[in-house]
């Protein structure tokens, strides 16, 4: 699992293109993980189109993650399957999953994260980083919450929220393994082009906290 750049997939934000289209780029953009948001669309609705872009993924070696809905992450093979908190909990999901299916748990606090964790999660979103479109009642935690679970989350943490070229690196230097995107490559005029800066900013400030002095 590469989570530096973890691109979600949303029909909304996408500005009319297809989902396959954006796919395309992203994975020419260098993204190696990439989730399927939609929620309005009915599982059977969403069925083909979710193996479709599993299927692309699997040919490309692109870890492929299903949001919210574990039953269609399972009937199309999904890499994982991505939970919020209204969702089912990771600890009642864990057991459901295939061996080696990566579990995700979208976080808002220190015992959100701690416990998603605890029960099971192979990675932490942590969110939302910044104001964002994105999603209607997002709570706003900053990169300090990324801060303050470093020390003691082992499992990869992954920032959300608000996050584009120009505050990437913050996020980053707070001490996150990697960035979740929706608009700010769906909606971009060339999301490839947007893909491959974020990807050279993320190097560059992982470069650039690798070179602090410790205190």
């Amino acid at each position: 699992m590469d989570a530096a750049l973890y691109v979600i997939l949303d029909r909304g934000a996408a500005r009319g293109r297809d989902l396959a289209d954006l796919l395309e780029a992203v994975i020419a953009g260098g993204c190696r993980m990439v989730q399927l948001r939609e929620k309005e669309w009915p599982s059977g609705r969403l069925l083909p189109l979710a193996e479709r872009l599993r299927a692309r993924c699997a040919a490309a070696g692109v870890t492929f993650v299903v949001n919210d809905r574990l039953d269609l992450a399972l009937a199309v093979g999904a890499d994982g399957v991505h939970l919020g908190q209204d969702d089912l909990p990771a600890r009642a999901a864990r057991p459901l999953l295939r061996g080696g299916m990566i579990l995700g748990v979208s976080t808002h606090s220190l015992a959100q994260a701690r416990a998603a964790q605890a029960d099971g999660a192979d990675y932490v979103a942590v969110g939302s980083m910044f104001a964002t479109r994105s999603k209607a009642d997002f709570q706003l935690v900053g990169p300090d919450l990324i801060r303050k679970l470093r020390a003691e989350i082992r499992v990869p943490l992954i920032g959300i929220g608000g996050i584009t070229h120009d505050n990437v690196r913050e996020v980053i230097g707070a001490g996150a393994d990697g960035v979740a995107v929706i608009s700010a490559v769906g909606a971009a005029d060339d999301p490839r082009a947007a893909t491959e800066r974020f990807l050279t900013l993320i190097r560059a400030a992982r470069d650039l906290t690798a070179s602090r002095p410790r205190l």
